[in-house]
């Protein structure tokens, strides 16, 4: 699949998803839903090095930080 040196992979996600999420990007600092995704998956891996203990708890976190953040 692709370049091995490739730095960049392609994710499909359902169009409903992509739009929904494209429309809370609409009011942030993200420049595309590309940069979004990207941002909650960091997120999301970091909260499990840190050792959360849910999936549940790992995206209400997200959604708390990026409401502290003004991004929602």
């Amino acid at each position: 699949m692709g370049n091995k040196n490739s730095r960049f992979t392609t994710v499909s996600i359902p169009k409903p998803l992509a739009d929904k999420a494209k429309k809370i990007i609409e009011k942030t600092g993200f420049t595309s839903l590309s940069s979004f995704v990207e941002y909650l998956l960091r997120e999301i891996a970091s909260e499990r090095r840190g050792g959360t203990k849910g999936k549940g708890e790992d995206l209400k976190g997200v959604e708390e930080r990026l409401r502290r953040l003004g991004y929602l």
